[in-house]
This record gives C-alpha cells, sequence and structure tokens, in this order.
C-alpha cells in the first residue's frame, strides 16, 4: 500500500494485518512513524516491510512493486498515499503546486494501479486481487475557497476506480475506492488549519469527526471475499456529509 506511515494509511496497514495479509507500505519521508508501523503489524505474526517511495516518481513506484513481490504474490493494492495544501483560491494557484498535487494524487494512483494489473490480472497470467483507492469526499463538493486543486485531483481517482474497474472485472481484478470526509488525522495541521475539524464540525449530519480506523474498516472489507462481488463502487465514510 502507499502512503502507510500514519492517519489512515497506518491504520489500514495495521487492519489488513490483523487479517493476515503481508504488507509492505511506503512511506515518503516519516520513517520512524513508518517503522512504528511495520513493527505493530509484524506483532500480527505477518511479514512487513516499509519502502521509502515518493509516489509521483515512476522508479520510486517500480521499486516499491520489487520490493512487495518478494513478499508473495500481490493480491491487494491501497492506493493512499496523496498530499493536500494549504488553503488557497484557484485564482492564486501556482503551476509548481497544481503540478505537485497531480503528480502524487493522479500520477501515483494511476502508475500504481497499472503495476498491480501486471501482476493481479488473468490477462498477464495474475490470480485476481483488489485495488482500493482512496479518494476524498471534496471530490464531489469541490472544496471551494480551500482547495480545489485537491479536489479535482480526487474526482480524477474516482475517475480511475470507475473506469480502471469495467477495464479488468472480467480479469479477477476488482477496483473500488473509499471516499473519506472529516477524519481525525494530522493532516489538517499539514495544510495549517489545526482547528479545521472544530469549525466544520456543525456540517456533519453526526456531529462527530471520523476515525482513521473506521476508515480501515471500509478498506478492508472492500479488500476482503465479502466484497467479492464489488466493483466499480465508491463507498462514502462521512458521517452522512
Amino acid at each position: 500500500m502507499t502512503g502507510g506511515s500514519r492517519g489512515i494509511g497506518a491504520a489500514t496497514a495495521r487492519r489488513l494485518a490483523a487479517a493476515g495479509w503481508s504488507v509492505c507500505l511506503s512511506y515518503r519521508s516519516a520513517k520512524s512513524e513508518a517503522d512504528a508501523v511495520v513493527a505493530a503489524c509484524r506483532a500480527e505474526g505477518i511479514d512487513a516491510r516499509a519502502v521509502q517511495a515518493d509516489v509521483a516518481d515512476p522508479e520510486a513506484i517500480a521499486g516499491l512493486f520489487r520490493a512487495a513481490d518478494e513478499l508473495g504474490r500481490l493480491g491487494v493494492l491501497v492506493n493512499n498515499a496523496g498530499i493536500a495544501d494549504r488553503r488557497i483560491r484557484v485564482d492564486e494557484l501556482t503551476p509548481d503546486r497544481l503540478q505537485r498535487m497531480t503528480a502524487v494524487n493522479v500520477g501515483g494512483p494511476f502508475l500504481c494501479a497499472g503495476e498491480a494489473v501486471r501482476r493481479m490480472s488473468s490477462r498477464h497470467g495474475g490470480g485476481g486481487g483488489s485495488i482500493v483507492n482512496v479518494s476524498s469526499a471534496a471530490a464531489r463538493l469541490g472544496a471551494p475557497g480551500e482547495y480545489v486543486d485537491y479536489a479535482a485531483t480526487k474526482a480524477a481517482v474516482d475517475t480511475l476506480t470507475i473506469g480502471l474497474a469495467r477495464e479488468v472485472a472480467g480479469e479477477g481484478v476488482r477496483v473500488n475506492a473509499v471516499r473519506p470526509g472529516f477524519i481525525d488525522t494530522d493532516i489538517h495541521a499539514v495544510t495549517g488549519e489545526p482547528d479545521r475539524l472544530a469549525r466544520l464540525l456543525p456540517s456533519i449530519p453526526m456531529h462527530r469527526a471520523g476515525t482513521p480506523d473506521e476508515v480501515a474498516e471500509a478498506v478492508a472489507w472492500l479488500c476482503s471475499d465479502a466484497a467479492s462481488y464489488v466493483t466499480g463502487a465508491i463507498l462514502d465514510v462521512t458521517g452522512g456529509r
């Protein structure tokens, strides 16, 4: 899985390990956090490793999948790595910010999905598998006045999910997405708004933020045989928002 060192990614890695999956996770810079997640996964009695990889870099992605191959046949890909940035209007966007946002949030999932399909698809001699993309409720809400660029990249992830699901449905590969809403992670502090959740709680019908573990449960279900007839689905985990 990509982006497994913190937040939703870390919770998902631990949940998949508890379900018996070997785990190969990527991180960009948070090595100590990634190592802690690996230790928690290994405590479940499975093999786990962390690989430094920026998903905007095709060579790094190739290296990540080579490392995953060493753990055995690839059965699951969780496309979780992504970035957000500080609040900004579209008319204030810089080309550099837009290029980086697109490379990580769109290019990364596409390239990782391609690597996974080449390993999972019966067309390539694979034994099937599941791809779960982590999108965002921003994809359907647009995030006006905050980060329309981020929302647009997550909308691209939704489109990737639907298109790829139909492309490989007959090849033993299921492709779905989880679309979290306001989740209590450090992404809000990173984007310069540590109090964002408190400010927006009134807009959530359940009147609370979600937890990374709640998102991880949804991802794990889509990875499991319990979701064997589910593909091309986008599951909102948003507290009703």
